[in-house]
C-alpha cells in the first residue's frame, strides 16, 4: 500500500484533498483513464488518507493506522481484484463486499472498498453490486477504479462520481522517468511511445519488453518481404498476445495518423518511420482501420478470458498483418 500519489498526480489529488477536507466526499467515486497513469495509486493514497489518525497533505505514515496499512492489513479496507491478469471479478467477490460494507468500522472511521478494473466485473456480480452502492453503510466510501468504463454497466457508473485521471505534464512526466531510467533521451523515446504514460513507459523500456518489440519489428520486416505469418507465429510466445496486440495497436494508429495526415511528428514509434511509409504504399486506410478494431476486439476477449485458443488467435492476427502489409 502507497500512501502518497504519483509526482504528475498532483493536481488532481489537490482537487480530492480540497472535497475530503470540506467532508464532501462521494459515497462511490470512479477513477477512469488509460493504463499506465496509476489510477491504483491514487487510489491508494486516498485510501490511506481517509483512514490515516494524523492526516495532512497525505497521510502521516505513522500512526497505527499508516502502519497496518504498511504491513498489508487494514480491518476497515477491502481490497477486490481478479485473482489472475485476465480473469474476471465474480459474484463471490461481490458478496464479500456487500458484507463488509454493511459492517461498521472497527477503528472508528471510514470503512474502505477498493475495487478494480470495474470492467473485470462480469454482469451477474455488477448487478449484485448496485444495492450497496445505492445505499452503503455510514462513512463508507467504493473507490472505483477503470481502465475502460465504457465496458462498465451504466447503472454501476451512474452510481458512482466520476474521475477521469488526465494525462500528465510531459515535463514532469519526463523528469520522473529520466531519473528512473537513468537516460533522459531514452525517458523522451519511450514516454512518446507510451503516449505520455510514465507507468507505462517504464514498462516497456524494461529488458523483456524491448526484446519482444524488436522480436515483433523483425516480423514486420519479414512479413513485408513476404514471411510466412504462421511461422512467424510458431517463434512467438502466445502468452504475450496482449502484449503482441498492444504493439500492433499502437503501430496501427501510428500508419492511420501518417496516412490520414502525412504528419511524420505525430507517430509515437518513431524509429518505425521506414517501415510505416513502405506499408502505407501497400495498403489503404480503410483497412488499416479494420485491423486496428479486429485488434481492440481480441484484446477485449483476452481481457475478459473469452479467447481459450491464444495461439490460434495469434496467427490470426499475423496473418491480417502479412495480407495488408503485401497486398
Amino acid at each position: 500500500m502507497e500512501l502518497t500519489p504519483w509526482p504528475w498526480q498532483h493536481g488532481i489529488w489537490q482537487q480530492l484533498l480540497a472535497i475530503s477536507r470540506r467532508d464532501r466526499l462521494p459515497h462511490a467515486l470512479m477513477l477512469s483513464g488509460p493504463s499506465g497513469l496509476g489510477k491504483e495509486r491514487l487510489a491508494q493514497a486516498l485510501i490511506a488518507l481517509k483512514l490515516c489518525s494524523r492526516p495532512g497533505d497525505t497521510a502521516c505514515g505513522e500512526c497505527h493506522a499508516c502502519r497496518m496499512l504498511r504491513a498489508g492489513y487494514h480491518p476497515d479496507l477491502l481490497e477486490i481484484a481478479p485473482r489472475e491478469k485476465g480473469r474476471q471479478i465474480g459474484i463471490d467477490a461481490v458478496r464479500e463486499i456487500n458484507a463488509f460494507a454493511a459492517q461498521t468500522a472497527q477503528q472508528g472511521g471510514y470503512r474502505l472498498i477498493n475495487l478494480g478494473p470495474a470492467e473485470a466485473m462480469t454482469t451477474a456480480a455488477a448487478n449484485a453490486l448496485l444495492k450497496s452502492l445505492e445505499e452503503p453503510g455510514a462513512n463508507t466510501l467504493f473507490i472505483v477504479h477503470s481502465d475502460l468504463p465504457s465496458r462498465t454497466l451504466p447503472t454501476i457508473r451512474s452510481r458512482c462520481q466520476q474521475w477521469r485521471h488526465p494525462l500528465p505534464d510531459e515535463s514532469v512526466a519526463l523528469d520522473w522517468l529520466a531519473g528512473e531510467l537513468e537516460d533522459s533521451e531514452q525517458a523522451h523515446f519511450w514516454l512518446r511511445v507510451a503516449g505520455n504514460r510514465p507507468l507505462l513507459a517504464r514498462q516497456l523500456a524494461a529488458p523483456e519488453a524491448r526484446k519482444l518489440r524488436q522480436q515483433l519489428r523483425e516480423q514486420f520486416e519479414s512479413m513485408m518481404r513476404g514471411g510466412d505469418p504462421v511461422a512467424e507465429a510458431a517463434r512467438m510466445d502466445s502468452r504475450a498476445l496482449s502484449e503482441i496486440l498492444w504493439h500492433g495497436i499502437s503501430w496501427l494508429e501510428d500508419l492511420i495518423r501518417l496516412g490520414t495526415t502525412a504528419q511524420s511528428e505525430r507517430v509515437r514509434n518513431s524509429d518505425l518511420m521506414p517501415l510505416y511509409r513502405q506499408a502505407i504504399k501497400n495498403g489503404r486506410v480503410r483497412d488499416w482501420f479494420r485491423l486496428l478494431d479486429y485488434a481492440h476486439e481480441q484484446r477485449r476477449l483476452l481481457s475478459s478470458g473469452g479467447n481459450p485458443n491464444a495461439q490460434l488467435a495469434l496467427e490470426s492476427w499475423l496473418i491480417r498483418w502479412a495480407t495488408l502489409l503485401r497486398s
